[in-house]
């Protein structure tokens, strides 16, 4: 039976790294059907008023399962993201990024394996902000609740747990932010205590990026806040060779998006040379998700055996290969070893 899933391609290089991943994640036998939908983000304003219709968010509730290319949000105006948007509309709770360095890709560290869980729906991206026109004052409201906290945490512990991870570090401004990061801290100390074949430690946030950028081998999964998770993803992404190669997952109780975590680098869109690893990288979680484990691993063996030899791969990683060239050796390799 074919896994029926929501695609959205978005915008920018969005539409060539999504056709390039659905191509590979076919080359496995695995059989999808695809609901599309290209009117999103500003195609979306254009075509239905709103950059995110209903019936995405529909598609993506009733199939449980969707993949996304990146989509432009405005800088400073304009229409709100659509990321924020559909995870706070579905209710994904849990943004899952994994960073771990590519063979043959030029890195400041060797050995980097970390994973970080940000909760995805609170904290000030819950978007409760005013604007005093006559004091020329702007406000932003940090929303944490307990639940919230709870399950996040208890999801991060989980995972440690389920893939035998070692360690799980807590990072917050518990110093500062008593009331909001010093609850995330408690609810994490008390939970720490059903798992206890996972070491647990935490740290201050800004400790916590000077760590990060001086001894990240010692670090396993992370699991912090909204915005403090949206800072160290990124940063952790750069460790192990940028954005353009690392996987994203939005994941609550009743559907999850795995989705590109760059941009949509509207600079290098049609030219055929954008790097698709991010979404295929994406697709795989995306496939482990559904329980396809051999496919999963059949992208995952081609993927790490192209980056090993070097000869195919994009300009962004130091090759001189287009995405077509690239995502031809891929599906060779799929092919050949399913």
């Amino acid at each position: 039976m074919a896994h029926t899933v929501s695609l959205i391609p978005g915008d920018g290089i969005g539409p060539e790294v999504t056709e390039a991943a659905v191509r590979v994640l076919e080359a496995t036998g695995v059989a999808f059907a695809w609901e599309r939908f290209d009117a999103v983000g500003h195609a979306g304003v254009a075509v239905h008023g709103t950059p995110l219709p209903d019936r995405v968010v529909d598609s993506i509730r009733r199939n449980r399962v969707a993949l996304k290319g990146p989509v432009t949000t405005p800088v400073g105006a304009g229409f709100r993201s659509v990321n924020v948007s559909l995870r706070q509309r579905l209710d994904l709770f849990a943004n899952v990024r994994p960073c771990k360095a590519l063979p043959g890709v030029a890195t400041p560290f060797e050995g980097v394996d970390l994973v970080i869980f940000r909760e995805n729906t609170e904290g000030l991206y819950r978007g409760i902000e005013y604007y005093d026109e006559r004091l020329e004052v702007a406000d932003s409201i940090a929303r944490v609740t307990r639940r919230g906290s709870q399950r996040i945490i208890r999801f991060a512990f989980e995972y440690a747990r389920s893939h035998r991870r070692p360690m799980l570090t807590l990072v917050h401004k518990a110093n500062i932010l008593k009331a909001t990061t010093g609850m995330f801290l408690k609810e994490g100390q008390r939970i720490a205590a059903d798992f206890p074949g996972v070491t647990f430690n935490d740290r201050i946030i800004d400790n916590m990026a000077m760590q990060l950028v001086m001894h990240p081998q010692r670090y396993d999964c992370i699991v912090t806040t909204n915005l403090f998770g949206d800072i160290l993803s990124d940063l952790c992404a750069g460790l192990v060779g940028g954005l353009g190669t690392v996987p994203g997952a939005n994941i609550g109780d009743a559907a999850a998006i795995f989705e590109a975590v760059h941009g949509s680098a509207p600079d290098i869109a049609g030219k055929g040379v954008a790097n698709p690893t991010a979404l295929l990288q994406s697709g795989v979680m995306m496939l482990r998700h559904l329980g396809e484990a051999r496919a999963a691993d059949l992208i995952t063996r081609a993927l790490y055996t192209c980056y090993a030899e070097g000869t195919t791969l994009t300009r962004d990683v130091g090759g001189t290969a287009g995405t077509e060239e690239f995502i031809r050796a891929l599906i060779r390799r799929v092919r050949a070893w399913r």
